[in-house]
């Protein structure tokens, strides 16, 4: 069975990332076809990339940098729950992404993204950054507003659409996840 990492990429007090990201948890555990897990970058607490040689070499020297080597390499996809900062991605994820290479290799994609723009902005500068680190994403994604899927902009009370949505991005991840192993067993 796949093991898909569920990682909340905004790290900012009272973010509303948090809710997002644990909505989607609790509906993707219900799945039968594929394992999650959820990290939250706040949490996982790297600090601004400090390695003295690219990630692409694999010589890491930092013992967090090993750690969360250690823990990417053990899945097969990933979705990033993201806010959409001044039309970006939020800094915790970019740097959480940068921290390493081969252990994002060949795997797969899907995105959750929220924000006034329902985040689209966000998710299109990380498709860039999927496509260098070799990471196969998903079309199918889950867009939140926060007008229509928040109340006040800060409590979150998803549209009833918006499952159907988690349930098209997951029907494309899951066997994309499955594929991708395949593309690893080969290229090792």
């Amino acid at each position: 069975m796949v093991k898909i990492a569920v990682i909340l990429g905004s790290t900012r007090p009272n973010r509303n990332g948090e809710a997002v990201a644990k909505w989607f948890f609790q509906l993707a555990r219900q799945r039968q076809d594929a394992e999650f897990e959820f990290i939250d970058l706040a949490e996982v607490n790297l600090p601004l990339l400090d390695e003295p040689v690219p990630p692409a070499k694999h010589e890491y020297s930092k013992e967090h940098t090993k750690r969360w080597a250690e823990k990417i390499d053990g899945f097969d996809g990933f979705v990033f729950v993201t806010a959409e900062y001044n039309h970006g991605i939020p800094a915790a994820l970019k740097n959480a992404l940068d921290y390493l290479y081969l252990e994002w290799n060949n795997k797969a994609a899907g995105f959750v993204s929220y924000g006034s723009a329902l985040g689209v902005r966000a998710v299109e500068r990380l498709r860039l950054v999927m496509g260098e680190l070799q990471i196969a994403d998903v079309r199918n994604q889950v867009m939140l507003s926060l007008f229509t899927d928040f109340e006040n902009m800060s409590e979150f009370k998803p549209a009833p659409h918006q499952e159907k949505a988690v349930t098209k991005m997951l029907d494309q991840l899951i066997p994309w996840s499955e594929a991708m192993k395949g593309v690893r067993q080969k290229t090792k």
